[in-house]
């Protein structure tokens, strides 16, 4: 026996295995990511209205505002495509003395903020960096500050950083642009809040996905040294299995004919019934009458005999109507017909479950002759019958 393939494939997985740490590896959580998910932040603000707010950034004392008590609440989605879509509430106060649109204010000012953005994940550019999660976004709110109402235009820079999948802490700066013409002011409002996470997607990361890469190398590689060992076995088996599957396909062919030829006489028998029934015709009734005539009761007799050769036959007698009378009238009449019928060929000793009437009025002429429509009477008389349908063969 040849050896000499299945062991190249082989030492071609060692090598792989070595090379990935000498160990074969595994995936594990750390190789997955949150692709997809709901945030829901609540923290607090600080808000920069000083007027040269983008000026002197960390003017902590006199130009920064902020409340003692949680004050920033946030919900967003987002999409494994990086963005994500979030509204913002949030509530401040100017404080007494703070320098608001570069002028110290006498009092303590109300600010509350509503904001709606769209953000994008900077770790689809930069590569997954773990528990560091950096982003930018833009969006529009509205801003009551300073006894000011304002739309304003957003941007704003963040990032969070996460303990788990779960529980994080989010920090971002956003700049507000006023749409107001007026003397409202432009204002910057920076954010730290816990954030919490939940309807979770996941999914690998990148170095998740070239782990399970090589991962699917390996167990190619195995498969394909266990089909080079399988393959010798199976050429020492191959003679007997190939007797063995003629002998089926020579059963095969015996039963597939036996059932073919079955299938034929089943559907010449059917044939055979159906040309039976249509042969029989219909059963035709004077006007306003639902009494069979000699010759009718003769075609049902023949229908008896039809039914007594082929004990499975089940049959449905439809009664109609000419056009004329009421529609409720020719209904009942209809419905009259196909029971005198029925009664018939249950006296000749046909079982009762083997035939199901119907009665359907004037609602299925044979032709033309609908109400309003002048007709002649053997035209009338095509409509006025008893009819056969086979319902089981």
């Amino acid at each position: 026996m040849n050896t000499s393939r299945p062991i190249l494939p082989l030492v071609f997985c060692l090598l792989l295995s070595w090379a990935y740490g000498q160990e074969t590896p595994e995936l594990t959580a750390k190789d997955s990511i949150v692709k997809k998910s709901w945030i829901v932040t609540l923290g607090t603000n600080f808000v920069d209205d000083s007027g040269d707010e983008f000026g002197n950034l960390f003017d902590i004392q006199d130009g920064w505002n902020a409340v003692p008590y949680p004050s920033r609440l946030s919900i967003g989605h987002y999409f494994e495509s990086g963005l994500g879509l979030e509204a913002i509430a949030s509530y401040n106060r100017y404080k007494e003395g703070n320098i608001i649109d570069n002028v110290p204010i006498t009092e303590d000012v109300s600010y509350m903020g509503l904001d709606f953005r769209v953000s994008y994940d900077l770790n689809m550019i930069l590569g997954e960096t773990g528990f560091f999660d950096p982003y930018v976004g833009i969006g529009v709110g509205y801003t009551d500050a300073n006894n000011q109402g304002r739309g304003t235009y957003n941007a704003v820079v963040g990032f969070r950083t996460w303990f788990s999948d779960r529980w994080g802490l989010d920090f971002n700066s956003t700049g507000k642009w006023t749409m107001n013409t007026d003397n409202s002011s432009n204002h910057i409002q920076h954010g730290l809040g816990l954030a919490y996470r939940f309807g979770i997607e996941k999914g690998l990361s990148k170095k998740g996905e070239e782990k399970k890469a090589l991962l699917d190398e390996l167990a190619k590689e195995q498969q394909r040294i266990q089909d080079s060992i399988a393959a010798k076995e199976k050429a020492d088996e191959e003679a007997r299995l190939l007797a063995e599957r003629l002998q089926r396909e020579k059963e095969a062919a015996e039963l597939a004919a036996a059932e073919k030829a079955r299938r034929d006489a089943e559907e010449a028998r059917r044939a055979k019934i159906s040309s039976e029934i249509d042969g029989l015709g219909k059963v035709y009734f004077r006007l306003n009458s639902s009494y069979l005539s000699v010759a009718d009761k003769q075609n049902l007799d023949k229908l008896v005999d039809i039914l007594n050769s082929n004990p499975t036959l089940i049959i449905k007698i439809g009664g109609h109507t000419d056009s004329r009378g009421s529609s409720k009238y020719n209904q009942w009449l209809s419905e009259r017909r196909a029971k005198r019928t029925l009664d018939y060929v249950l006296a000749k000793g046909i079982p009762e479950d083997r035939i199901s009437v119907e009665g359907f009025g004037e609602t299925q002429l044979t032709n033309e002759c609908a109400d309003g429509v002048s007709c002649s009477e053997a035209k009338h008389a095509k409509n006025r019958r008893s009819a056969f349908e086979i319902v089981q063969y």
